[in-house]
């Protein structure tokens, strides 16, 4: 069901209650990554070019229900106020008669942010009475936060049916890049699954094989996989409880013409640190006392071609432990390899998009994911409740 946007509601003079995703990272109480309210502005300048009065909701971190001072929306308000060049009202609370005042007296252009709605428990456990207390704070309600559409909370679910509803430009463009991946993708398909565990990655992994024409595994679940096809995998990663899992998908492949490539070499170390020494291992097997870090220069080798002739490239988990320098090349490469493909290029899942983010090469990809949870199970094809109360509306 295609879903109603923010294009063509008139919003002037209207209380707009946007759910935005302002999880960001903070040090020193100040913001030191604003990708995500970055990601925000379009839907933002938007409804204020409209003359809406804007109430902003979000969260961040985890507080765990009750208010946490180094967790406050605060600095947040502050960057944004820098990035629209305009002020940005700070409400004490998500919710009560100060929230409610504070929502009513703005005027046309305004903007409030409320404070982490995940200072109540209410938030998360999408407490019907809580989420009336925020629908009360707008006439409109725009969910623009994909990155917690996989949540049915209050604020991007509850509050959904309570007023009229409708999709920031943000989870327009995600919905755009991800929907046809799932449905139709333009072929040929290829798909790189990386990480830490198979465990993790095993709904993304069955709801694509049927549609890729080549899947490419890398990072600390490759190691199941090679240990189930009987190689040495030394003291790498591996889930044991997850080798059979590693054998039907590996047989579900071969019986669909699906080509999966598995890392033929491999960069190791004696231990799991950013100061351990690399030693390149020229083959499939690592040897005992060995931790598999990063592909080798023959693994990057292989995808080269199926990525360069691919019209469609989905990118999940890095290929190593890229956040230690000399275990970064393999994500490089590949990263570099999926930036000069001529198909649509999408980038999903948080640690991906951090790699791509920390080469530089973000602006090279046609979608570079805000949302890591929720980007995984849109993957999966599960129904996400914050998309899904949107659907609902229409």
């Amino acid at each position: 069901m295609p879903l109603k946007t923010i294009r063509g509601i008139d919003v002037a003079g209207k209380r707009v209650l946007v759910r935005v995703d302002y999880n960001v990272p903070l040090k020193d109480g100040q913001v030191t990554d604003a990708t995500r309210i970055e990601a925000s502005l379009p839907t933002l300048r938007h409804l204020l070019d409209g003359g809406a009065r804007l109430v902003l909701m979000s969260h961040l971190g985890r507080p765990k229900g009750s208010p946490d001072p180094s967790l406050s929306l605060s600095p947040v308000a502050d960057k944004l106020s820098i990035l629209l060049d305009k002020p940005v009202k700070m409400s004490p609370d998500c919710i009560g008669e100060k929230a409610e005042r504070l929502s009513h007296d703005l005027t046309a252009g305004e903007i409030l942010m409320l404070e982490n709605v995940r200072f109540h428990s209410a938030e998360t456990a999408n407490d019907p009475d809580f989420a009336a207390q925020l629908a009360r704070l707008g006439d409109l309600y725009v969910n623009d936060a994909f990155g917690t559409a996989h949540r049915a909370h209050a604020s991007t679910e509850g509050v959904a049916h309570l007023l009229p509803a409708a999709a920031g430009f943000l989870i327009e463009k995600e919905l755009r890049f991800f929907q046809p991946l799932v449905t139709a993708p333009e072929r040929p398909f290829v798909a790189i699954i990386g990480g830490a565990k198979v465990s993790s990655k095993i709904g993304v992994l069955e709801s694509l094989l049927p549609k890729c024409d080549t899947l490419i595994i890398g990072g600390g679940m490759s190691y199941t996989f090679l240990k189930a096809q009987g190689h040495r995998i030394g003291k790498s990663l591996c889930e044991d409880e997850y080798l059979d899992t590693a054998k039907s998908l590996l047989l579900l492949a071969e019986k669909s013409g699906v080509k999966i490539l598995l890392p033929l070499d491999h960069v190791v170390a004696a231990e799991f640190s950013e100061t351990a020494a690399p030693v390149a291992v020229d083959g499939i097997d690592i040897p005992d006392g060995m931790i598999g870090m990063d592909v080798g220069p023959k693994s990057v080798e292989s995808a080269a071609a199926p990525i360069r002739s691919a019209r469609s490239v989905v990118w999940n988990g890095p290929m190593g432990v890229f956040e230690f320098k000399a275990f970064a090349k393999g994500s490089l490469e590949i990263a570099k390899l999926v930036a000069e493909c001529a198909g649509t290029t999408v980038v999903g899942g948080g640690d991906a998009v951090a790699a791509v983010n920390a080469f530089g090469l973000s602006g090279k990809m046609d979608h570079v994911s805000t949302g890591g949870g929720a980007s995984l199970e849109f993957l999966e094809g599960k129904t996400l409740p914050g998309i899904a109360a949107l659907e609902s509306r229409e």
